[in-house]
């Protein structure tokens, strides 16, 4: 049951993935599909991790949230790829933009989930 629910949770983490992709596509000169969803993704996992302790986190229902969806709808790769071919085409200023904001939204996102998380334990 564990391997399922993580593969339908990264299914649809991909599918959830590409349509925020789709949906942002007519900005082109940034990569704010993958910011999206890296921002949203760290949200999710930061409420879950909030909610959930450690030793619940191996349960079916988690793993599809934090492994599966978060797994499948995150992606650093595609973070990875679309910096460098700013750097590529010599736009440093955007390149450096989504590093900045890559790393400062997701890490908010996160402490903010985990604050929601954490309240509504409560």
């Amino acid at each position: 049951m564990t391997w399922i629910s993580i593969a339908l949770g990264g299914a649809l983490g991909s599918i959830s993935r590409y349509g925020i992709d789709l949906a942002l596509a007519r900005f082109e000169s940034f990569p704010f599909g993958t910011l999206s969803a890296n921002a949203l993704g760290s949200l999710i996992i930061g409420v879950a991790a909030g909610f959930w302790e450690l030793d619940q986190r191996k349960t079916p229902t988690v793993l599809f949230i934090i492994t599966g969806f978060c797994g499948g709808f995150t992606t650093f790769s595609t973070f990875s790829l679309q910096t460098l071919e700013l750097i590529q085409r010599n736009d440093l200023p955007r390149a450096g933009l989504n590093i900045t904001a890559s790393f400062t939204l997701c890490l908010l996102c996160t402490w903010l989930g985990w604050i929601m998380g954490q309240s509504l334990k409560k």
